[in-house]
């Protein structure tokens, strides 16, 4: 396939220099002349070039003018333009070049000389050009491959919470609740602009993703714990609770094995500390208030209203109403207040997402 050859557009108000320069450069362009700024304006209308050579004294509209009109319309102003004009003092070039031209030609000039300085400033554009769409595709397929290292991360987590979820053969559907629990939580309190800061440098997709996680140390739990048709003795209530330390220790384990771990950091914090309570009553560190990470916070919510509307082998389901107050009485002592009060405005969505699956 013939490469098209690169167009110029020629502007001078003198016929004979126009019709020279024509001559001049239709051996090596595609040349389009025109005799005046408004010309040119009507030629870019319809043709975009690689260069414009362009005469600063013309009456009407100046070389100056039609480079400032050019330079104002977002179609025109990335086009390189080399002025070519009979002033050949140094103020006049600083004008030229202040404006945005890439050259500035004194007349007389040497016509080999141009023609080089013509080919220099053409290849200079085509090499950014060539930059900028290897920039752009490089972009690309940076995209693409984060795109597949996210599908990746996403179909790992959440084959190792559907895993959880098998064994824990009474809770189906939980760890897609509480996740979308603790979207409809986030959405709320973003809303509201409340804790802003704690969230700033939050990936809400890397967030979703880890809260899959937070069960995953069930995996260890024996299923004579596990799944034991009635409550938990207090030996088998502190084996039950192991489950957070041995989440935690797999997460990290994984996190010293990898390069890139951004993505479970949260699962880090929300395995560690979704059962921690406001007032300190919580396990395994006891921790208070807002020394409980974020993260935990908003999973402790999530997942006990989760396991308020749903039977367990020690309870039957709770209503949506009854289950909002339960939490609601817990604000202060089992939950953050602020989250509880995000809680209380959504209470429909809650019931919509459990109803749901």
């Amino acid at each position: 396939m013939t490469k098209s050859r690169q167009r110029i557009i020629l502007v001078d108000d003198n016929m004979t220099n126009l019709d020279l320069g024509r001559s001049m450069l239709k051996t090596f362009y595609e040349v389009y002349p025109a005799p005046s700024g408004e010309k040119l304006f009507e030629i870019l209308e319809n043709v975009i070039p690689d260069l414009v050579l362009l005469d600063v004294e013309m009456p009407e509209m100046s070389g100056y003018a039609a480079l400032k009109k050019m330079k104002a319309d977002d179609r025109f102003k990335n086009i390189p333009v080399i002025f070519l004009t009979a002033k050949d003092d140094e103020q006049s070039e600083l004008e030229g070049l202040d404006l945005g031209a890439v050259d500035y030609i004194s007349k007389p000039f040497s016509v080999p000389l141009l023609l080089k300085r013509i080919a220099n400033h053409l290849l200079i554009e085509q090499q950014r050009n060539d930059l900028k769409d290897y920039a752009e595709n490089l972009e690309e397929r940076v995209k693409e491959k984060t795109d597949e290292v996210l599908n990746l991360q996403n179909a790992v987590l959440s084959t190792v919470a559907d895993l959880v979820e098998f064994r824990d053969e009474l809770t189906g559907g939980h760890i897609h609740r509480t996740r979308l629990y603790m979207k409809a939580l986030i959405e709320e309190i973003k809303r509201e602009g409340v804790y802003a800061k704690e969230m700033e440098d939050w990936d809400l997709e890397f967030f979703l993703s880890s809260a899959q996680l937070h069960d995953v140390g069930k995996i260890a739990i024996s299923d004579l714990v596990l799944n034991k048709p009635g409550k938990l003795d207090e030996e088998e209530l502190k084996i039950m609770k192991t489950h957070v330390s041995v989440g935690v220790d797999a997460i990290e384990r994984i996190m010293k094995l990898t390069y890139e771990h951004a993505f479970l950091n949260h699962a880090f914090l929300i395995a560690g500390t979704h059962h921690e309570k406001w007032d300190g009553s919580g396990y395994p560190a006891g921790l208070k208030g807002k020394n409980i990470p974020l993260e935990g916070r908003l999973m402790a919510l999530a997942d006990v209203y989760d396991a308020l509307i749903t039977v367990r082998p020690y309870k039957k389901a709770f209503s949506h109403e009854e289950a909002c107050k339960i939490i609601e009485d817990g604000s202060g002592t089992h939950f953050d207040p602020v989250l509880v009060d995000a809680f209380k405005k959504i209470k429909p969505e809650f019931e919509k997402i459990a109803g749901s699956i």
